[in-house]
C-alpha cells in the first residue's frame, strides 16, 4: 500500500463507495418491487422480469450474495480510509476515518440509494439483476457456504424459514381500494363486493317469508288465475294453506304453454310444479352461489333448523350484491323507500334493508341483527314502540311515526345531527 500514491487510494475509495451504493440500492429494490406486477411482466416474456423473479425464487441466495459483495467493499473502504487518513492526518487519521467514512457511507452508500431504490425499485432492480446474476456464478460457493452456516445455526435454534404468505382478504381488499384509477370505481365495488360474499349470509339478501309472492292452491279457481295474470315472477310458489306446506315453484312460461293447450287446471298445475331446492339458513353467499352453479338452480327456499321456511333467495339477488341492481327487478330499491325532507331528515320505510341503505346513503347504522330498519328498530327497544317516540340509534336521531301491525312502518331519520358511539362516549367522561 505504501507504494500507491494517496490520489489512486482516494479514486479506489469512491469506486467502493459507489459500490456500496449499489449492493445497498440493489437490495432494497429488489426487496420493495411489486411481486404481482412482477409475476404479470414475466408471464409476457418480459426479459428482466423473469430474471428478476429467477433471483427473488432464492431470496437467501440473492441475499447471502448481496451481502456479501457490500460487507466486502464497505470493508476494503473501512481500511484505505483509514490509510489515507494517516497519510493526511497521522494519529488522528484512525479517528478522522471512522467517523467521516460512517457518514459518507451513511448519506451516499446507504440511506441516499435505498430511498431512491424505494421509490423507483423496477429502475434499479432491472438493471441490477443483470449485474447481480454475473456475480453470483464465482461468489457461489461463498453465498453457499454463508447460507449453510446460517441455516446450520437456524435449526441449533429450531427456528424453520417461513414461506411467503398469499394475500388474506383484508389485504386483498385494501389492494383494491388503493388502485385508485387503476381499476374503475364500479370494477372496484364488484370487486370488494366478490370478497364480502363469505362475510354475508343467505338471510342477508332473502326475500322475508311475509314477502313471498305466492299462491294457495286450495284457493277457488277464479283467485288462482288473477294471482297468476297479476304475478310480475317468472317463478311462482305453490302451497296448500300454510306457506310451510309448499308444493313447487311454477314457470310461467309452463302456465302459458297448458293455456295454449286449454289444459289448464289446478291438476295440470300442479304436475307442472318443479320440485323445491332448499337452502339452510346460515349458508354464505359465496358458498351458495358456488351451490345454485353445481345444482343448476336459479331459486330457492330458506329453511331454518326446525324446517319452517323463512324466506327465498335467487341467483339474481347474490349477482345483484357483486354488480348491483338489475333494471328487471321488483324489489323495492332504498331510494323508493327513502324520502328526502326539506330540513334535512329523511322519511324511511320500516321494511327497507339496512345494508342497503347504508350502502346508498353512506350511513353506518347496525348491520350484525335484523335486516331491516324496523328489526333493528324493535331489538333496540325490546318492544313494540308507540309513534311519535325519538330514540338515537348507533349515533342516529330516529322518531318513529307509524305503526302498524306490529310493525314499524315510517321512521324519520337526522342524519345532520348524527354523533358518532364513540364521541358520545368522550362527552359522557
Amino acid at each position: 500500500m505504501d507504494s500507491i500514491s494517496t490520489s489512486t487510494l482516494l479514486i479506489v475509495l469512491v469506486i467502493l463507495i459507489l459500490l456500496s451504493a449499489f449492493f445497498s440500492s440493489s437490495e432494497t429494490g429488489l426487496m420493495s418491487i411489486n411481486r404481482y406486477k412482477l409475476r404479470h411482466l414475466a408471464q409476457t416474456k418480459h426479459k428482466a422480469a423473469r430474471r428478476v423473479e429467477r433471483l427473488l425464487a432464492r431470496p437467501d441466495r440473492l441475499i447471502g450474495l448481496i451481502l456479501i459483495g457490500n460487507n466486502l467493499v464497505n470493508i476494503l473502504a473501512s481500511a484505505i480510509a483509514t490509510i489515507v487518513c494517516i497519510r493526511l492526518f497521522g494519529d488522528f487519521g484512525v479517528a478522522v476515518a471512522t467517523f467521516g467514512l460512517t457518514i459518507v457511507v451513511l448519506i451516499f452508500g446507504e440511506v441516499t440509494p435505498k430511498t431512491l431504490a424505494a421509490m423507483y425499485p423496477e429502475k434499479i432492480a432491472y438493471p441490477a439483476s443483470w449485474i447481480l446474476k454475473g456475480l453470483m456464478v464465482p461468489l457461489y460457493p461463498f453465498v453457499w457456504l454463508i447460507n449453510g452456516i446460517t441455516s446450520s445455526l437456524l435449526k441449533l435454534l429450531k427456528i424453520a424459514p417461513k414461506q411467503r404468505d398469499s394475500l388474506n382478504t383484508e389485504e386483498l381488499r385494501t389492494i383494491v381500494n388503493e388502485a385508485g384509477s387503476m381499476i374503475p370505481q364500479r370494477h372496484q365495488d364488484m370487486l370488494l363486493s366478490i370478497l364480502d360474499l363469505d362475510k354475508m349470509t343467505v338471510e342477508n339478501i332473502m326475500v322475508p317469508r311475509s314477502e313471498i309472492y305466492a299462491i294457495d292452491i286450495n284457493d277457488d279457481w277464479k283467485t288462482i288465475l288473477r294471482q297468476l295474470v297479476h304475478c310480475a315472477h317468472t317463478k311462482i310458489l305453490l302451497y296448500r294453506d300454510n306457506i310451510d306446506d309448499a308444493v313447487g315453484f311454477l314457470h310461467a312460461r309452463d302456465a302459458l304453454r297448458l293455456i295454449a293447450k286449454d289444459q289448464f287446471s289446478k291438476s295440470s298445475l300442479l304436475r307442472a310444479v318443479k320440485e323445491i331446492y332448499f337452502i339452510p339458513e346460515g349458508t354464505p353467499l359465496n358458498v351458495q352461489l358456488a351451490k345454485f352453479q353445481r345444482n343448476k338452480e336459479r331459486i330457492g327456499l330458506i329453511v331454518d333448523e326446525y324446517g319452517d321456511i323463512q324466506g327465498l333467495i335467487t341467483l339474481d339477488d347474490i349477482l345483484e350484491e357483486i354488480v348491483g341492481d338489475f333494471t328487471t327487478s321488483m324489489t323495492p330499491t332504498p331510494s323508493d323507500e327513502v324520502h328526502p325532507q326539506p330540513d334535512g331528515s329523511f322519511l324511511v320505510e320500516g321494511s327497507v334493508s339496512i345494508r342497503e341503505l347504508n350502502k346508498e346513503m353512506n350511513w353506518h347504522l347496525p348491520t350484525d341483527g335484523p335486516r331491516t330498519l324496523n328489526g333493528v328498530i324493535l331489538e333496540y327497544l325490546e318492544e313494540i314502540p308507540q309513534p311519535n317516540i325519538g330514540i338515537r340509534l348507533a349515533g342516529y336521531p330516529i322518531e318513529i311515526l307509524e305503526v302498524e301491525h306490529n310493525m314499524v312502518t315510517m321512521a324519520r331519520i337526522m342524519p345532520q345531527f348524527y354523533r358518532s358511539p364513540a364521541s358520545a362516549e368522550d362527552d359522557d367522561d
